[in-house]
Order: C-alpha cells, then sequence, then structure tokens
C-alpha cells in the first residue's frame, strides 16, 4: 500500500465510530488538513528505512494545525519546507480554532523532537535516511471545555474499535516502510505499537515524551533521546 491508500483506508475505517459525552467535539486532520499530511508523507516517507518514531494523536498547535506529526508550524514551514491548503474541521471547537499555518502558537513537543532531528542530522533529507514520524491516531477528541482527552481515556467500548483501525493502519505502514524498529514515543505509543506489530519482526521501543508535562522532558530532552535510543542499539544512525 501507498501512504495515499493507507490514509483513505484509515478515514473509511474511522468515519462509523462515534465517541459519546464528554467528548463533544473530534478532529480528523487526515481529512481537513489532507493534502499537508501527504505532502509531508510523499516527499519524506518514500521506501524503507530503519526505524519509525510513534506518537499518540496530534497536539492541538500541530498535527491539528498543519497535518504533519509533532508538526509545530515554524518547524514544517521552515526546517521541513511543506505548505498546504488546510480545511476547517465541522464543528470546529471554539476554544480549539484550526489556523493552519497562519497559528501563531507553539507545539512545544513538536519543536523539541524536530528540533532535535534538525540539530543532529541538519537537513531533512539526513534524518529522513534513518526516520519517520508518525502518529498512532489520527483523531483529536475535545470535551466541552476544549480539554483534550487522550485516546487511552475513551471507555472501552469506543476505544477498541478505534484501535482495530489504528492497528491495521501501523501494520501498513510497517510493511511498506520495512523498519526494524517502532519507537513509541511515551508510553502509549509503545504499548499500541507492540499489540498492533505482535507476531511481527519489528523490534518495537520507547523514548521519553517531549511534552512539557513531563518532568524528564524538561531536562535536555535532545540528549535524553540520542542516549536511549543509543541504548536501544541505534546509535549508529545517530550523527
Amino acid at each position: 500500500m501507498t501512504h495515499r491508500q493507507i490514509l483513505e483506508q484509515l478515514n473509511r475505517d474511522l468515519e462509523p465510530l462515534r465517541f459519546a459525552f464528554p467528548v463533544t467535539h473530534v478532529y480528523n486532520p487526515l481529512i481537513y488538513a489532507r493534502a499537508a499530511y501527504l505532502q509531508y508523507a510523499e516527499r519524506y516517507g518514500q521506501g524503507p528505512r530503519p526505524v519509525v518514531l510513534l506518537g499518540m494523536n496530534p497536539g492541538p498547535w500541530g498535527m491539528v494545525q498543519t497535518g504533519v506529526p509533532f508538526g509545530d508550524v515554524t518547524v514544517v514551514t521552515g526546517w521541513l519546507g511543506l505548505q498546504a491548503p488546510i480545511g476547517r474541521p465541522a464543528p470546529m471547537h471554539p476554544k480549539r480554532p484550526v489556523e493552519g499555518f497562519a497559528c501563531r502558537r507553539n507545539e512545544v513537543s513538536g519543536r523539541r523532537l524536530w528540533g532535535w532531528a534538525r540539530d543532529a542530522f541538519r537537513t531533512p533529507e539526513h534524518f529522513f535516511q534513518h526516520f519517520f514520524v508518525a502518529n498512532y491516531c489520527p483523531l483529536v477528541f475535545m470535551e466541552s471545555s476544549g480539554r483534550n482527552r487522550t485516546p487511552d481515556k475513551l471507555p472501552v467500548a469506543e476505544r477498541r474499535p478505534l484501535e482495530a483501525a489504528c492497528d491495521r493502519a501501523l501494520m501498513a505502514l510497517t510493511q511498506m516502510m520495512k523498519p526494524g524498529h517502532v519507537i513509541g514515543v511515551g508510553a502509549f505509543a509503545a504499548v499500541s505499537a507492540r499489540r498492533a506489530l505482535a507476531g511481527t519482526s519489528v523490534v518495537v521501543g520507547q523514548i521519553t515524551h517531549p511534552s512539557p508535562a513531563n518532568p524528564k522532558a524538561n531536562r535536555d530532552w535532545a540528549a535524553r533521546i540520542s542516549a536511549e535510543l543509543t541504548g536501544m542499539g541505534l546509535g549508529a544512525l545517530l550523527p
């Protein structure tokens, strides 16, 4: 399958799913920011690579705005050199507007992850020889207050069909990109990858999530991640 085919199948699988209160709004950037995601995936995700870095789901000032996993606007337009039309989810939460590349808020997790890639590898081409960055779940769940509700907090009856769809998409991605390692950025992504890829030869690991809500991430996250990847035997891929 191609990135486009994986996206289309995942959207078909997600379309019938419904989520009850306290979730009041669900965004799917693979629909309204489809062009931007495909520009990213088709420019930087062609062919096999050793490692897929896997996030949980989009952040409100990252992929929600740009369609790119961990996609802080300044990094996406600057270092990655991407620009594409961004639509709007419907309905849109008034406290969580989608402004696309005009968004002035920073996605701290994205600036840390892509900043590490930029500082270590210098060019996107060098980084993407070895790595690809994806999200396990493309959906964003919001409560009436605008508060983010992460996928692990959904009721089991809602979470299971969501996981089934996302597991299939991750399996298709790994069959296409043939990584030796899928590295969860945080515990949820790692647990999800282990379930989705059980029985395959893919090695699943975990690195510290770069969220500022994670105390470990606020003390030289870039050095920590390089050390964690080296501890998994991936040091040869780092500059």
